[in-house]
């Protein structure tokens, strides 16, 4: 897809569509009443007949529009004008991507950039239109015999600035909304293909070509490392899988070598069953999702190489399978951390902190800045929030503010969990220096506490994705999340400023 932004009045564009908005009660949004009085009040004529009230999400196309160029207009309903939001600006350009998509407009012109969104400029327009727009094209069919590649008519997309001044601006937010664009559909392609296709060797195979791609060193360590290592949480959850693990680590320098990095940490269960404590028929085809943690590193990395971001990165992927086995975790067992700290296995299905815990062990040797892992980590997380927003969880109050506000800003947003001491007494154990879960009560926080156990050396955080990371029911397949919220936080921690864009 290609975009462009541009400055001109609409009566002056040839396009194949322009896009203009409507507000509720029929009431014309700038661009879309100059339309109207360079064709003699013919859209006015149009609404008057009730065919669009302007309700978000409503859209009307017209042809041969009097004194247009262009072949269509797309009205497109934003709802009250008072209430338009970020929320609504999202919503009502995935409409009108959606409305033209099957159309044969092959180029469209979008002034829905004009309209005003409340604390949000026009670099954060354009980049949220670059963003939408590719999430709303995006189909995963390369697994159907017979793929539809003659659907996606529509190849480019001219974002309109008010001013020739804003064009400059525009184009560098059109360069970052394609790289975290591009980096979402990684993400999105990895967790919708299969287990018996996305295994840890496929992970690691992504990540050697995006090093080679970037020029980043990758080192990929095999099962005899990792038992050298001491890493026996990790190697525990992978012994019921005939899949070998990998422990995935890519390195990116944009700044000095002396510069410490910002350690990625990301959950690579490429298929999690649950193991001996195995989990519901019901739905279980989505535990493929269980690597989107991974994924998502793998997506942040590649966006700051592309965006030549003047930071350090690491990036470390555990990843395994959790199966059962003769040789698979039993409820009960006891095995021993990278770290020399014990852990009773009660559950598990609680493997992903098994594999991340020694993660942040191998993360000390990069000696980081800050430390965030990312995880589909507890089925609480998304009891407590849904769908909506990731679990944050931190050590350092300013880390976990950096990330929040990167979320708001990218509209990929979290929220802060308490990490109270009180609740890592739920994690106490008779046999061990801990147990792998804290019982029913505040899980996705016990989860967390369980880990903080391991990053006591370090700035750390840990968004717990479970809720975000993919979609189930009609809509089911991955999202892409939280690689804008990370892409962001990277961003921010590039300046240096120190300066955050937006909150």
């Amino acid at each position: 897809m290609e975009f462009i932004v541009k400055s001109g009045t609409p009566e002056k564009q040839r396009s194949g569509c322009l896009v203009v908005g409507v507000f509720e009660s029929r009431k014309l949004s700038a661009v879309a009443h100059q339309i109207d009085e360079v064709s003699g009040g013919a859209i006015g004529a149009i609404l008057r007949r009730g065919d669009l009230e302007g309700k978000s999400g409503q859209t009307l196309l017209l042809h041969n529009i009097p004194n247009i160029p262009s072949e269509r207009v797309l009205l497109v309903g934003c709802g009250k004008e008072k209430e338009f939001n970020e929320s609504r600006y999202r919503e009502v350009t995935g409409k009108a991507v959606t409305a033209l998509r099957d159309t044969g407009a092959s180029e469209i012109t979008t002034y829905l950039t004009e309209l005003e969104v409340k604390g949000r400029d026009i670099a954060w327009k354009i980049r949220q239109a670059v963003e939408v727009t590719e999430a709303s094209l995006y189909r995963f069919d390369r697994l159907k015999s017979k793929p539809n590649n003659n659907r996606r008519a529509l190849r480019r997309v001219v974002l309109a600035v008010p001013k020739r001044s804003d064009l400059g601006t525009g184009e560098q937010a059109i360069k970052e909304g394609q790289a975290i664009a591009e980096s979402v559909k990684l993400v999105r392609d990895l967790g919708n293909l299969p287990g018996n296709l996305c295994t840890p060797t496929y992970l690691a195979e992504q990540a050697l070509a995006i090093g080679k791609q970037y020029g980043l060193k990758t080192t990929v360590l095999e099962k005899a490392d990792m038992q050298q290592l001491g890493m026996g949480a990790f190697l525990s959850v992978a012994r019921g899988s005939r899949q070998p693990p990998k422990l995935i680590v890519l390195e990116y320098q944009g700044d000095k070598e002396s510069e410490a990095p910002v350690a990625l940490i990301g959950k690579g269960l490429t298929f999690d069953a649950g193991g001996i404590s195995i989990k519901p028929a019901a739905n279980m085809d989505e535990m493929k999702y269980d690597m989107c943690g991974g994924a998502s590193v793998l997506g942040a990395i590649k966006a700051a190489a592309e965006l030549k971001l003047p930071i350090n990165i690491v990036g470390i992927i555990p990843s395994s399978e959790n199966l059962p086995d003769g040789d698979a975790n039993k409820p009960g067992d006891i095995v021993t951390s990278m770290s020399g700290q014990t852990v009773e296995v009660l559950n598990t299905d609680a493997e992903g902190r098994l594999i991340l815990c020694d993660a942040l062990t191998y993360a000390e040797r990069f000696k980081p800045a800050v430390v965030v892992d990312i995880a589909t980590l507890t089925g609480a997380c998304v009891i407590a929030l849904g769908g909506h927003a990731s679990g944050l969880l931190a050590n350092n109050d300013q880390l976990a503010r950096e990330l929040a506000n990167a979320g708001k800003y990218t509209y990929d947003r979290a929220w802060q969990l308490p990490l109270w001491d009180e609740y890592q007494k739920q994690l106490e154990s008779n046999f061990a220096d801990m147990a792998n879960i804290g019982g029913r009560e505040g899980g996705t926080i016990t989860a967390a506490c369980f880990l903080s156990r391991y990053a006591k050396n370090f700035k750390w955080a840990h968004l717990d994705i479970a809720g975000t990371a993919w979609k189930t029911g009609k809509e089911k397949g991955a999202t892409g999340r939280p690689v804008p919220l990370l892409i962001q936080f990277l961003i921010n921690r590039a300046r240096k400023d120190g300066a955050e864009t937006g909150t």
